[in-house]
């Protein structure tokens, strides 16, 4: 099961599974943000190819009007998908919150 939604803080947070099946869902979502963004990927236990589009995605256009995603609490298993990919140069990643 997939959640992605706002906390107290603002910060949005993903939780499940973000792959295929759920990726409109998660795009829907993150098209609402805007300026600098953080998101908790704690609780995220896997992403895929379409997953990590959404994120790219989000991240091109915050970019264009001056923002950003910034990703914390990712997983060792995330984190390597995010370095074998090569975006963990796209991104700011950082320690759990």
């Amino acid at each position: 099961m997939f959640t992605i939604d706002r906390d107290a803080q603002g910060a949005v947070v993903a939780s499940g599974r973000l792959d295929a099946a759920v990726a409109p869902k998660a795009q829907a979502f993150l098209d609402g943000v805007d300026g600098t963004v953080t998101v908790d990927l704690a609780a995220l236990d896997y992403i895929s190819s379409a997953g990590l589009g959404v994120l790219l995605k989000t991240q091109k256009r915050l970019i264009g009007g001056g923002g950003r995603l910034r990703l914390v609490g990712l997983s060792p298993h995330l984190r390597d998908i995010f370095v074998y990919s090569g975006f963990d140069r796209l991104f700011e990643i950082a320690p759990a919150r």
